[in-house]
């Protein structure tokens, strides 16, 4: 049985510092970047979105640095937040 490829972008050969990027690296990318376009459209810094919508802020952060991965749940949240944010503020103050 072949193995599957987990590499989505491969490293450069020519570039000793480059590395290879697997699916769930660009997912966690993909996410973390996300939730801070959602943040920065607000024009909140990260305290106050977190404040704001009910999120540690130590989580805010590692998902915007993509330290760690945000769950379809704060995928689905952030894309509420980002369509109608004053609804969803009274949401999380409730």
């Amino acid at each position: 049985m072949m193995a599957k490829n987990v590499h989505t972008i491969p490293a450069d050969p020519d570039d000793p510092e480059d590395f290879a990027v697997g699916a769930e690296a660009l997912e966690r990318a993909q996410r973390s970047r996300l939730v801070r376009q959602v943040r920065h459209a607000l024009g909140l810094s990260q305290a106050a979105f977190a404040a704001r919508f009910g999120v540690p802020v130590g989580t805010l952060r590692d998902w915007e640095q993509a330290r760690a991965t945000p769950p379809a749940f704060a995928v689905a949240y952030m894309r509420l937040i980002r369509e109608a944010p004053d609804m969803a503020a009274r949401a999380a103050a409730s």
